[in-house]
């Protein structure tokens, strides 16, 4: 089980963001909570997200550069910019295999083979989430 952060840096005012998520819900709340950032920022939470907010296809945080830092000096583990598709495609993966939905694998399947092409094709090929 591992809390991630990608190599986004999306202008947000005057901060940099990047995404943080975890392999479980768990996780991520303790790295926000060690990290200093405020669980009511948390996106894609059936629950605990509001407003638009909620709508999000997968469980992050949007954080500061200055937050990245403190997690992976917390143990997050750095990954690049496909990080997020990799790990939502083996949660589909996942879910499928769980649930016997051989659509989901399928689908699970065809989009870690989109982040493999991606990675090999970039000019920076690093940060897999794990090894396939």
């Amino acid at each position: 089980m591992s809390v991630y952060v990608d190599d986004m840096a999306a202008p947000f005012g005057n901060m940099i963001m990047c995404h943080m998520w975890a392999d479980t819900d768990e996780e991520l709340l303790a790295m926000a909570d060690k990290i200093g950032v405020h669980r009511k920022w948390i996106q894609g939470h059936p629950t605990l997200s509001f407003g638009k907010h909620r709508g999000a296809s997968w469980v992050h945080f949007d954080i500061a550069q200055s937050k990245r830092a403190l997690a992976v000096r917390n143990g997050a583990i750095e990954t690049d910019r496909y990080g997020p598709l990799e790990h939502t495609a083996r949660l589909c993966l996942a879910k499928g295999k769980e649930t016997g939905n051989q659509t989901l694998v399928d689908y699970g399947k065809k989009r870690l083979e989109m982040v493999r092409m991606s990675r090999a094709s970039a000019p920076r090929s690093t940060g897999s989430l794990a090894n396939d």
